[in-house]
């Protein structure tokens, strides 16, 4: 069983207890040492997570992952919210974002690309659907899905109306 396997078991039980979810897992490694990257929101609902959860969930999941040893040696944990530009790893994830623009990479290439951008347009059980620029739609299986991720598209609104002073 590969690393990241081994802390989804081990840590997605204790998150959804706490009405949160386990978005994604990221271990590398960074400098001199391994990472191990918690990325953590509120389950199913908007607002995210505060510092203070996170926080609290660093010291808890660090005992729990210190007694269960899912990986060897020294690392570091992080607890941090999965940003703007979400990772989608289910179907789920995916679901969520119909009708809004992500960034899917392949495994294999399809049609002699791997990375697809465009609107969400229909999640199956079988993969999703990109409408590509052009009108041009992508279908990708799960299975062939190395990464995904929304694309939040930035609006005047998402800035504010600031006064110039004068």
């Amino acid at each position: 069983m590969e690393i990241r396997d081994k802390v989804i078991a081990l840590v997605e039980p204790v998150l959804l207890e706490q009405g949160l979810e386990l978005v994604d897992v990221e271990h590398r490694r960074e400098g001199h040492g391994q990472v191990l990257r918690l990325l953590v929101d509120r389950n199913g609902e908007t607002g995210g997570v505060d510092l203070e959860t996170l926080s609290r969930l660093s010291r808890e999941l660090s005992d729990l992952l210190d007694v269960e040893e899912p990986l060897a040696g020294a690392y570091t944990l992080e607890c941090s919210s999965p940003g703007i530009h979400r990772p989608l790893r289910k179907p789920d994830h995916f679901e969520r974002y119909l009708g809004k623009k992500v960034h899917v990479r392949s495994r294999d290439p399809l049609a002699g690309q791997r990375n697809f951008s465009g609107t969400l347009d229909a999640v199956t059980a079988a993969g999703v659907t990109l409408r590509c620029e052009g009108g041009v739609d992508s279908f990708i299986e799960f299975a062939n899905i190395e990464k995904a991720n929304y694309e939040h598209e930035f609006s005047a609104a998402d800035f504010g109306k600031r006064a110039v002073p004068r």
